[in-house]
C-alpha cells in the first residue's frame, strides 16, 4: 500500500531553498502600492546590483480605465509625478526617463500624460565601493496626480531590496517587458541627415523639417510649460521632403526664448526628441492691411 508523504517528511535543505527562492522573488519584486484608481510598483531591471556598474529600476503605473498620470510638461493642468529618494551610501539615482506621452483632454484644455499604465525608468550608479555582504534597500517617497473628470492627489511609499554581487546580473524575467516596452516609448535622438528649423510670427512658431522623405502626420509636445498654446490645433502642412508644422505661442509666454525643445512624435507612433534655434520674429500684417 502506497503511503502520501507530508510536507513535514520532505527533506529539511528543500524546504529551505524553497523559501529562499521564495524570499529572493518577493525581494526583486516589492508588492503593489495602491494609490488613487490604480497602483504603484518599484520594479528592477536585473536581478541584482553590481558594485561600481549602473543599473535601472522603475516605477510602474497601472491605472483604472480612463485614468491618467502626467508627463513631465504637464499641459494645461495637472502635474508630473513627484519622487524623493531615500538611497543608501553608494547608490545615487538620475533623472526619469520619460516615454512620450499623449494628449489627453478637451478641446479647451489639453494635458499630456499617460493613460492604462506606463513605466517611468530611472538610472541609477551603484559605487565601486558597494558592499556585496548584505543588500541593499532602494526606496522612493512618490507624489502623484491621477485625473480623469476629476483629479486625486495620491502619495505612496514604494521600496525594493536587491543583493550586491560582482558578477554582471542577468535579467528579471518578470520584469523584462515592462523595461522593454517603455524603452521602445522613448524619444529618439533625431538622424543627422534630419533638418529642422523654426520661424516665429508675433503669434507663432513654424517649424519647418527636411527628412528626405514624406510623412502624413506629426504632433509636437513642449519640453517647457507655457511656451506652445497646448489646446491650440497645430497646422501641418507635408511636402515631398518633410512638413511645416505652425504651433500658436501660449498666451503665457512673456519674454522670448532661443530655442525650442520638446517631442516630435511622427505618424506611425515613433517620437524623437527636438532641440532647434528659433529665428528672429518676422512682423505679420494686421488683417485687411496693404
Amino acid at each position: 500500500m502506497s503511503v502520501r508523504k507530508s510536507h513535514a517528511s520532505l527533506p529539511r535543505a528543500i524546504i529551505s531553498v524553497a523559501a529562499a527562492l521564495a524570499l529572493s522573488s518577493i525581494q526583486a519584486r516589492a508588492a503593489g502600492t495602491p494609490i488613487p484608481h490604480g497602483t504603484l510598483e518599484l520594479i528592477a531591471e536585473k536581478q541584482w546590483i553590481a558594485a561600481g556598474h549602473p543599473f535601472n529600476v522603475a516605477l510602474r503605473f497601472e491605472l483604472g480605465k480612463g485614468w491618467h498620470v502626467y508627463w513631465v510638461n504637464p499641459g494645461d493642468s495637472g502635474e508630473p509625478p513627484r519622487v524623493t529618494w531615500d538611497l543608501p551610501d553608494g547608490i545615487k539615482a538620475d533623472a526619469i526617463e520619460w516615454p512620450a506621452p499623449r494628449r489627453l483632454g478637451t478641446s479647451t484644455i489639453v494635458d499630456y500624460g499617460y493613460e492604462d499604465g506606463v513605466t517611468l525608468i530611472v538610472p541609477m550608479r551603484a559605487g565601486a565601493n558597494l558592499s556585496s555582504q548584505n543588500p541593499v534597500q532602494i526606496a522612493a517617497s512618490v507624489k502623484v496626480l491621477v485625473c480623469r473628470e476629476m483629479c486625486i492627489p495620491g502619495k505612496a511609499q514604494v521600496s525594493l531590496t536587491l543583493p550586491v554581487k560582482l558578477q554582471s546580473p542577468p535579467a528579471s524575467a518578470q520584469n523584462a517587458q515592462f523595461f522593454t516596452e517603455a524603452r521602445k516609448a522613448w524619444p529618439r535622438p533625431a538622424p543627422a541627415s534630419w533638418k529642422f528649423s523654426i520661424a516665429q510670427t508675433n503669434d507663432s512658431f513654424v517649424l519647418t523639417a527636411n527628412l528626405g522623405h514624406k510623412i502624413t502626420g506629426a504632433i509636437f509636445f513642449p519640453l517647457a510649460e507655457s511656451q506652445v498654446s497646448n489646446a491650440a490645433p497645430q497646422t501641418l502642412v507635408t511636402t515631398g521632403t518633410g512638413f511645416t508644422l505652425t504651433l500658436r505661442k501660449s498666451d503665457q509666454l512673456l519674454k522670448p526664448i532661443a530655442r525650442l525643445k520638446g517631442v516630435l512624435v511622427l505618424s506611425g507612433e515613433q517620437a524623437y526628441s527636438i532641440d532647434a534655434p528659433i529665428g528672429k520674429p518676422v512682423a505679420t500684417s494686421p488683417p485687411g492691411s496693404k
